[in-house]
């Protein structure tokens, strides 16, 4: 793994997220919209080689494939679960229905109340992301949303990978679609014959899956346009070394694109981590998709002391921070940006994409200055509510004439006035 300095950073580290245009995408969202189930199919076959008839899983294959779930998985599911539900649940408490009285008989209030119909994209390809289905889901679940479709590729089989169908059996959930990439996302956004439309998609996928995110938004709400997963790690020369290489390992291994980082103030420390890693590579397939990464987008960034560190990870904005060793994490508070913080040499980012609790569908790509992980907040809707008791619009009806009026809408300042007998 190369090892820099600052003067070294790549020119794009900085640049954030951008919009590339994918090709074909728009037309597999155009001939989904206007084709329905006989376009994803016909992509379903362009590119997974099988166009599974019909898309929805039946209920009773939903059912046996969780019965048919390893015990020990089940298991590992179900604890997963436990924790992910526990802290969907705590996030849900901090939203709550208030209303105020902002100026005698004005009273000004907040409703919250859950999306009615939610679509779940679980990627199936390379990797059948199993956790992804429980981060997405239970949220979901947790914000009392009523209706949860769930669309994941099809295998050679024409079905939804038997531990994904599983897993959503195990949650409760039956509305499962054997389609994947954008046409699963068009089809969600706009409707078919088989699948009616939902009215947010959510789920992590490849660059084909977020491009059609960003192209039927609108038609559909999105959660963010994730692109490739990231890891920044902060360190001390007094972390452990192997930690560290094992952590930039296992992100790196996600995606050829994935960005795996060291940002450390000590030269021995960077490479005893950086031999950690080339022993680590060398008990990985010679094409594996780490290699790829880390020869791609990896590095070890030597600095002068860890504050500098602050410094580029609050304008990188990283997916993922870890802070290994004490210094680093007495740095904590003075990092803001980033999608989830993981404290300490204990607190590796693998948990957080697992089992801690907390949720794994992150902002990346330098989003995290102004986007938030996926969350109960995602399911829910914040609406305002407005009341007057008293009389209570007559004291506002000389600010609401005289504003209307400065904006030179004489028709909202009548609005106001003809209440004027009203508001006493």
């Amino acid at each position: 793994m190369k090892i820099i300095t600052k003067n070294k950073l790549p020119k794009d580290f900085f640049a954030g997220f951008r919009r590339d245009d994918v090709p074909g995408v728009r037309r597999i969202v155009e001939d989904v919209r206007r084709d329905g189930d006989a376009a994803v199919r016909h992509y379903s076959r362009l590119f997974d080689g099988i166009a599974p008839d019909p898309l929805r899983m039946p209920k009773e294959a939903v059912s046996r494939a969780a019965d048919a779930l390893d015990p020990s998985l089940r298991e590992a599911l179900l604890f997963a679960a436990r924790n992910i539900r526990a802290f969907a649940k705590a996030q849900k408490a901090e939203f709550r229905d208030f209303e105020i009285e902002t100026f005698p008989g004005v009273f000004c209030g907040q409703r919250t109340s859950p999306i009615d119909r939610v679509g779940i994209y679980v990627p199936g390809g390379r990797h059948p992301l199993v956790s992804s289905l429980l981060m997405s889901a239970i949220p979901a679940l947790e914000a009392g949303v009523r209706e949860i479709v769930v669309c994941s590729p099809p295998s050679s089989t024409g079905q939804v990978h038997p531990v994904i169908l599983g897993a959503a059996g195990m949650l409760g959930l039956e509305e499962i679609y054997a389609a994947g990439g954008a046409q699963a996302v068009a089809a969600m956004a706009f409707g078919t014959e088989s699948l009616p439309r939902v009215d947010k998609i959510v789920g992590p996928g490849n660059r084909f899956v977020t491009a059609a995110k960003l192209e039927v938004f609108g038609a559909a709400g999105i959660d963010l346009p994730a692109g490739p997963s990231e890891v920044m790690i902060v360190a001390g020369g007094e972390a452990d070394p192997g930690i560290a290489a094992a952590d930039l390992l296992a992100q790196a291994e996600h995606d050829p694109d994935a960005a795996a980082v060291l940002l450390t103030d000590s030269r021995t420390f960077a490479e005893s981590v950086s031999e950690a890693v080339r022993k680590g590579l060398d008990r990985l397939p010679a094409s594996s998709t780490a290699q790829q990464s880390l020869a791609n987008r990896g590095f070890i960034l030597v600095l002068d002391d860890l504050g500098e560190a602050v410094e580029i990870a609050n304008r990188r904005s990283p997916e993922h921070l870890e802070l290994q060793g004490e210094r680093a994490v007495a740095l904590a508070e003075r990092f803001r940006n980033f999608g989830a913080l993981f404290l300490g040499t204990e607190a590796g980012e693998v948990f957080g994409d697992y089992a801690a609790g907390t949720n794994h569908i992150l902002p990346t790509g330098g989003t995290a200055r102004f986007a938030s992980g996926l969350g109960v907040r995602d399911f829910l809707k914040f609406q305002t509510t407005l009341r007057f008791e008293s009389g209570g619009s007559g004291a506002l009806l000389p600010t609401t004439e005289r504003l209307a009026s400065g904006e030179g809408l004489a028709a909202h300042a009548a609005a106001a006035a003809v209440r004027r007998k009203q508001g006493g």
